[in-house]
């Protein structure tokens, strides 16, 4: 069970991403990484998360010529959106939590 520092830590990566969708969540990830795996984990769980959101992001964008690109950019944001909140709880809480529709490429 990790403790309450690292839950609070691994939360604040997924918080701090509705104000800084980058910088924050990369500054915590980076400085506390090599201090704890749990944190480590949600960070790379994030940016895996960011990375794979802006590729779904960027098709919806492209596939608006075409008009079904209007609602997939619907879909895409509100289901960033409750993602987040979910693996924000989900860190709070200590357990490990994996965010559907992401590409692991860290």
């Amino acid at each position: 069970m990790p403790t309450k520092e690292e839950r609070l830590w691994a939360a604040g990566i997924y918080i701090l991403s509705f104000f800084t969708t980058f910088i924050g969540p990369l500054v915590i990830w980076l400085l506390k990484k090599d201090d704890s795996d749990f944190v480590d984990y949600y960070g790379r769980e994030y940016f895996n998360f960011l990375i794979s959101y802006a590729i779904y992001t960027l098709i919806s964008s492209i596939l608006i010529i075409v008009l079904v690109g209007v609602l997939m950019l619907w879909a895409v944001g509100i289901m960033a959106f409750i993602f987040t909140i979910i693996a924000a709880v989900q860190a709070y809480e200590g357990k490990l939590y994996k965010i559907p529709l992401v590409f692991r490429l860290l």
